[in-house]
């Protein structure tokens, strides 16, 4: 963990010295010094940080180092922000003569040298008592892998996939047959799973809920994680967004409700139907008290499920012990097969000289599903020798010996084994609240932003930080949430256990501290602070208050920084890398004007469900800035932000981009979007900036979202920049020809016309010009919202590689299912918002053969879809969404085998559903097994 401290300040030192040689003037040879120095410890530290779990000598000696590599890095930053005040000062006083400028920078000249000086000499030291207390004696031999180089990682699934679990297939049935069985007495009843922490309880309850036959038997279903962060309010809207699918507006509605108004609405929607919730992770009985009551008893057979590590949870919240399901400990032959297809990566090929170590490695396992997978990925990255094993054996002997936490001991080794890249890694996944859905894109910027991903040729960063997550997954560190329509990582998970490793290695490696009580004491110095709860008694300044270095991250998930907060902060975030806050309402909140001043921010982020912002012009002196997330949020961003070359994501689809009026182009010269050439993510409304080529420029974009964009710039030039951005992997276009377009409403209340824009009434397409996608070869997913009148015929229009394909508006008048069943590798297809005005689809037969999702949404026109025998014969998902005019169920529809899971709303489908129900028989059976 060390080594990383020192080989991240290491290799930004070494650009700083490149880059900014001309700053540091005479003090160049100390920071030169500073930067070898850091070089030699870092070579030794690759052998201590895996040796000081068995010595404290050594634990001492890298905790020294670590301190001393931080203090550096203060003291060369808070030079580097010293510079760039003087610099601005001195713009504003032109008028002086050089002679001033050179004297001015004299004084911080002469600190950085004192204060270099005095660090070379501490690490002098530190080093000297390698050498005094005996710690010469680190050989190079190691069982950690963190002298291994940084190899290409394979981008694969991992091997033991949570539903693959060995003994979990009768558990499964068991709770199945309680979910499914009516308690006569009462029309609302609980089952319990219990078991202690890493047995399987949250793999189980999925296998079970993913089940058809379970999915079929319930009108509504839920699934909610609760952990020990329990907040009766959440749970209630998480539960209430899943049962009654909203629209945006009704949603909106939902999140402005208290806890016992969005109670009562729970209540009262789920009176009449047959639902299931699931409560995973409940860790007191007054979860089940406070949230009973909404709740009803409502048709026999609604069922909530628990899962829990304490059974006097379950008895309180459970009618009867009979529907209590306590998991078992994997017996001898299970842990066996489960270690097999983790450690040799699904071949279960072993030789007889190891099966005698895995089967004692096993054993100390004692039955853990989660120790068992942790170590076997563990070994599937070691050689399969028998010097090999005994070593890892020998590790995890050490490990049980130190106390009766025997999977902690497990955990903590496989964490201890990774490389020193994977280490702060795996350790920033705990930032996240505990049971929380992780974002892998959000986590991927964030360790860029940390500086965590070390550079492997011409390689994309954004790559190697996909392959190192993959490595994590691969040795079940962490889980697939979600998959992407493409295969790749969407979301992920941390089991409990092992976020409480990462929190607990985080704090005594000072890597990270997180605020999750109201009582919670900090510490002298802290890098990086996350917090979890609202600071009702006291704001972040207080707690920073005794402080000792400057914060580098800072993380809220509760509760925006209030103005009054933002002053007393400056003087601890002033060298601040990540901001980062996320919360469920934003207000109308402006950053105040001091934000220009962190120089040094890598990372913006500021999320809510709703609400507004505004950017200060000094954003564009944020010269580092590589990724600037607003989410939904409205907002209006400065034209100064096309000023930060260093921007790699530019996530923000609510906002548009000020114009940039002909004065200030006079006197800083022009500013475009071209300048951004290392944008690789680009999500914003459509405006002035997108005329002329300039979006051309942006050869490394992969991901385009351009919405609201006005006729008036889609001129050629705009359709000739999309097609040379051939490296895009999702690209979303949204048009619109309203004559007048209230595009986004202020903070402070004041609506922004755009002028009338011209349409020209005989070319009926919004999209005339469009080019085609034949040489776009990565682009995987393409959404198109605006007029297009008719669909090109020519399958070489649309990408070769196209997954994913969305159409909303479009007002396509012949069946688009006619050209788009050529598609070859099309898996879900989105029509909506009057996509197509006909009223009739045919889905023919032999046509949309890969498809797996069809979503039809406010098709008003459409009265028949007609799949065909042989036709959509892999789909697994439909949906259709307030087609009003739909006068049956699509013919042949009930004959798809594959099909899991239909989602029907609207008036229309409620009368389809009521007529098919009457007559009942199959069709009816099979409507209730896959109606969702």
């Amino acid at each position: 963990m060390a080594e990383s401290t020192v080989t991240f300040f290491a290799e930004k030192l070494s650009n700083l010295i490149l880059q900014e040689a001309s700053v540091f003037g005479e003090v160049e040879g100390q920071i030169k010094l500073l930067r070898n120095e850091l070089e030699w410890m870092r070579l030794f530290l690759r052998d201590a940080d895996s040796k000081l779990i068995y010595d404290e000598r050594v634990k001492l000696w890298v905790n020294q180092i670590r301190s001393a590599t931080h203090d550096a890095e203060d003291v060369i930053d808070e030079f580097i922000l010293n510079m760039d005040h003087r610099k601005r000062r001195l713009n504003t006083l032109k008028f002086l003569p050089t002679c001033v400028g050179m004297v001015d920078k004299l004084p911080f000249i002469h600190e950085l040298d004192s204060r270099v000086k005095d660090i070379n000499a501490m690490i002098g030291a530190i080093m000297v008592n390698r050498s005094k207390y005996g710690l010469e004696a680190l050989t190079a031999s190691s069982s950690s892998t963190a002298d291994q180089a940084v190899a290409y990682k394979e981008k694969r699934a991992p091997v033991v996939e949570e539903s693959d679990v060995v003994g979990i297939d009768d558990g499964a049935e068991e709770v199945k047959q309680m979910l499914m069985v009516k308690v006569e007495t009462v029309g609302r009843s609980v089952v319990s799973i219990v078991g202690m922490g890493g047995l399987g309880k949250t793999t189980l309850a999925k296998k079970v809920y993913s089940q058809r036959d379970v999915q079929g038997r319930f009108d509504r279903k839920a699934w909610v994680y609760v952990s020990q962060e329990f907040r009766a309010r959440e749970i209630l809207l998480a539960i209430a967004l899943q049962v009654m699918s909203p629209s945006d507006e009704e949603k909106r509605k939902l999140e402005e409700m208290g806890e016992i108004e969005l109670g009562e609405k729970l209540c009262v929607y789920l009176k009449e139907k047959m639902y299931l919730v699931v409560m995973d992770d409940v860790w007191s009985s007054e979860v089940w008290s406070r949230l009973q009551p909404h709740f009803p008893e409502a048709k026999d057979g609604s069922k909530v499920l628990i899962t829990t590590r304490n059974k006097e949870i379950a008895l309180h919240a459970t009618y009867s012990e009979a529907f209590i399901y306590e998991l078992r400990l994997m017996n001898e032959g299970e842990s066996w097969q489960l270690f097999l297809k983790k450690a040799f990566r699904g071949t279960g090929t072993t030789t007889p000289e190891l099966e005698g170590l895995g089967k004692k490695i096993v054993t100390k396992c004692k039955g853990l599903p989660l120790a068992i997978v942790v170590l076997g990925g563990l070994l599937s990255t070691k050689e399969k020798t028998k010097q090999s094993w005994e070593k890892v054996l020998a590790s995890v002997e050490w490990h049980l010996d130190q106390g009766p936490e025997s999977c902690m001991g497990i955990l903590a080794l496989s964490y201890n084994d990774l490389p020193y890249y994977l280490k702060s890694c795996f350790l920033y996944c705990g930032i996240f609240p505990e049971d929380s859905k992780i974002d892998a894109w959000h986590l991927i910027k964030l360790w860029l932003a940390e500086g965590f991903i070390q550079r492997r040729g011409k390689e994309r960063l954004e790559d190697i930080a996909e392959d190192y997550m993959h490595e994590l997954i691969h040795r079940s560190l962490i889980q697939v949430a979600d998959r992407r329509i493409d295969g790749r990582v969407k979301s992920c998970r941390m089991h409990d256990l092992l976020r409480d490793l990462a929190v607990s290695e985080a704090k005594d490696a000072n890597f990270f501290e997180v605020h999750e009580k109201m009582d919670s004491t900090f510490p002298i110095s802290i890098r990086r602070l996350v917090i979890h709860q609202n600071l009702i008694n006291h704001d972040i300044s207080q707690c920073l208050h005794n402080s000792s270095s400057q914060l580098r991250n800072l993380v809220s998930f509760r509760g925006p920084i209030g103005k009054e907060s933002w002053g007393s902060l400056q003087e601890h975030i002033k060298l601040l890398t990540v901001l980062n806050l996320l919360e469920e309402r934003f207000g109308g909140h402006m950053l105040p004007r001091d934000i220009g001043q962190l120089i040094h921010l890598k990372f913006l982020c500021i999320k809510g469900s709703y609400g507004t912002i505004k950017l200060p012009s000094s954003i564009g002196r944020l010269v580092n800035l590589q990724s600037l997330d607003l989410g939904s949020l409205h907002c209006i961003i400065p034209h100064s932000i096309w000023k930060l070359k260093k921007l790699r994501h530019l996530e923000c689809c609510n906002s548009w981009v000020s114009s940039q009026s002909q004065i200030n182009k006079c006197v800083n010269g022009y500013l475009g979007v071209e300048q951004l050439t290392n944008l690789q993510t680009l999500a914003l409304i459509g405006g002035s900036w997108l005329k002329g080529d300039g979006l051309g420029k942006l050869t490394q974009l992969r991901s385009l979202a351009l919405d609201k964009c006005s006729t008036s710039y889609l001129k050629t030039d705009f359709f000739k920049s999309i097609a040379k951005l051939t490296a895009l992997q999702f690209l979303n276009l949204s048009f619109t020809k309203e004559h007048t377009m209230k595009t986004l409403v202020s903070p402070y209340g004041s609506v922004r016309e755009k002028k009338n824009v011209t349409i020209d009434h005989h070319n009926k397409t919004l999209l005339f010009g469009l080019m085609p996608f034949s040489h776009h070869a990565y682009l995987c997913k393409l959404s198109l919202h605006g007029m297009l009148g008719k669909l090109p015929e020519q399958i070489e229009f649309y990408p070769p590689k196209l997954l994913g394909l969305s159409l909303w508006a479009c007002r396509l008048t012949d069946d688009p299912m006619m050209i788009l069943k050529k598609l070859p590798s099309l898996r879900i297809l989105v029509l909506g918002s009057d996509a197509y005005v006909g009223g009739k689809m045919v889905c023919s037969s032999g046509g949309f053969l890969q498809l797996e999702s069809l979503e039809l949404y406010s098709l008003y026109e459409l009265e028949e879809l007609i799949v065909e025998r042989g036709a959509v014969s892999s789909l697994k998902t439909l949906k259709i969404m307030n087609c009003n005019k739909m006068k049956k169920l699509p013919h042949g529809l009930l004959e798809q085998t594959n099909l899991e899971k239909l989602f029907l709303r609207g008036l229309s489908c409620h009368r389809l559903i009521k007529d098919i129900e009457e007559v009942g028989g199959e069709d009816w059976d099979k409507l209730c097994k896959i109606m969702c």
